[in-house]
């Protein structure tokens, strides 16, 4: 057993030296990711954002700040029609995960074998932790007491009831119902 159990420690210890081999490697990409992103940056700045050359007459400087405003504006149309766009796309990949959360969820069923089960393990696997009730059959039924039998009785005494209709319907059985004092 102590030789599995060193086989065991070693396949242990590879996964583990993988593992963090494996973040080793994803944090490097990822400072890599993020110095691209800068330089990046830079770039885009350094051609859409030329340093500014202040001008020294008024009108100049009029000028200019109404260059700067349709500039402002224009970007700000195209950040509003970029945002529309990201709300769509991820819109649409929210709806396709969905679709393949729901395929995934329709699997082939397995062959059902035929279990013997009792009425507690059904409702255990059914409910699971919501099954409380108690299914013992047994506990359920009613007890049957002496006087509930002598009523019972005193019902089967009173007889078929269409006779009893019988009886009492026409003017005779009116004449019975009378007489009797019903």
């Amino acid at each position: 057993s102590s030789h599995l159990q060193k086989k065991r420690r070693a396949a242990t210890a590879r996964r583990q030296h993988l593992k963090s081999a494996m973040l080793q490697l994803a944090a490097t990409e990822i400072e890599k990711e993020a110095a691209a992103k800068e330089v990046e940056k830079q770039n885009y700045l350094a051609e859409h954002c030329p340093p500014l050359s202040l001008p020294g007459s008024m009108q100049e400087l009029q000028e200019l700040c109404k260059k700067l405003h349709a500039k402002i504006e224009s970007v700000d149309e195209e950040r509003y029609d970029t945002e529309v766009k990201l709300q769509k796309t991820n819109k649409e990949l929210e709806d396709l995960s969905q679709k393949l959360f729901d395929l995934r969820g329709k699997f082939k069923r397995p062959p059902l074998r035929r279990v013997r089960m009792s009425a507690d393990a059904m409702l255990r696997a059914l409910l699971g932790s919501k099954h409380k009730v108690c299914m013992d059959l047994r506990a359920n039924l009613k007890q049957v007491k002496k006087e509930d039998t002598e009523k019972e009785k005193d019902l089967r005494d009173v007889g078929d009831w269409r006779k009893n209709i019988e009886e009492k319907s026409g003017m005779e059985g009116r004449k019975k119902m009378f007489e009797a004092g019903e």
